[in-house]
């Protein structure tokens, strides 16, 4: 065998298996397609369509809209969906679900209502009822209890967001330096830095 031989058969080879990991990757979420018109056809995974629209309102009463972009603009909901079908085992995936119907549920003791039909004012309210809550279990919880329900929501929650192109390039600043490392001052007051 000479050399050209060789590199063909290697190329071959590596190629053949890159090609063949495609198929073996996780299926890509097209991120466009889940938008309010298709959720309301369906949900994603193991959520149902009211769910993942309660996941979206939750996420954007923990960050609205404000002179940036809130949490629904940048489909928080639907990553929160995503995340917790495709990735959590079967019994984090029950704990989750029961956490979300608990909120609700809280809601509808609160309120009266449920939390999709309650004021901006009142989820709000309800959510920092909730972290303070969450905060109290967690000073006390042991080492091998979960986490509350509500700590687990917020950091989807804030992991979907500022992993966002939205959360990244416009709650946070971004600088494009391709290939090299850069210091960039920064003064008290300014945006973090995020990277996209």
């Amino acid at each position: 065998m000479n050399r050209r031989e060789l590199l063909q058969r290697t190329s071959l080879v590596i190629g053949g298996s890159l090609l063949g990991a495609d198929s073996l990757l996780a299926k890509t979420i097209n991120w466009d397609a889940l938008d309010d018109d298709t959720l309301s056809a369906k949900g994603y995974g193991i959520f149902s369509k009211a769910q993942v629209k309660l996941l979206n309102e939750v996420a954007d009463t923990i960050i609205p809209t404000t002179d940036t972009p809130g949490a629904k603009a940048a489909k928080v909901g639907p990553f929160m969906a995503v995340i917790v079908s495709d990735c959590y085992e079967r019994p984090k995936q029950k704990r989750f679900l029961d956490g979300l119907i608990t909120l609700d549920q809280a809601c509808k003791n609160s309120h009266g209502k449920t939390f999709l039909h309650c004021s901006p004012q009142l989820r709000h309210d309800l959510l920092v009822e909730l972290d303070a809550q969450q905060k109290a279990y967690s000073k006390t919880k042991k080492k091998d209890d979960p986490d509350h329900y509500f700590r687990v929501i917020k950091d989807l929650v804030l992991w979907g967001y500022f992993t966002s192109e939205i959360g990244a390039t416009k709650a946070l600043r971004s600088v494009d330096y391709p290939g090299r490392y850069e210091t960039i001052d920064y003064k008290k007051g300014d945006r973090a830095w995020g990277q996209y």
